[in-house]
């Protein structure tokens, strides 16, 4: 699965958060969730900034360039922490590619 995950992640990926998949502000403790079915995950602010550009909308292209551009970032450095975090989650089943 983890293979075929990283083949699927081309630049004109449109990565989404897939159906029961939902990024989630607990205002209670102040920290973003990504909530799953039976499953909670507790993200840090950069998967945050990734997930929230998961819409399906963006390429992967255009959100690498998006984050390198908003945080002045080394794009290169940025498209592998993205394609690192968006593989995992996929073969998680928490993001659809």
């Amino acid at each position: 699965m983890t293979g075929e995950s990283a083949l699927a992640l081309s630049g004109a990926s449109r990565p989404r958060l897939p159906r029961g998949v939902r990024l989630k502000h607990d205002d209670v403790r102040n920290e973003w969730l990504l909530l799953a079915p039976e499953r909670v995950l507790k993200t840090n602010a950069i998967a945050v900034e990734i997930l929230k550009r998961c819409s399906g909308e963006q390429s992967l292209d255009a959100i690498v360039d998006d984050l390198a551009s908003t945080f002045s970032a080394e794009r290169s450095r940025v498209e592998t922490d993205v394609r690192a975090l968006l593989t995992e989650l996929a073969t998680k089943r928490l993001v659809d590619l």
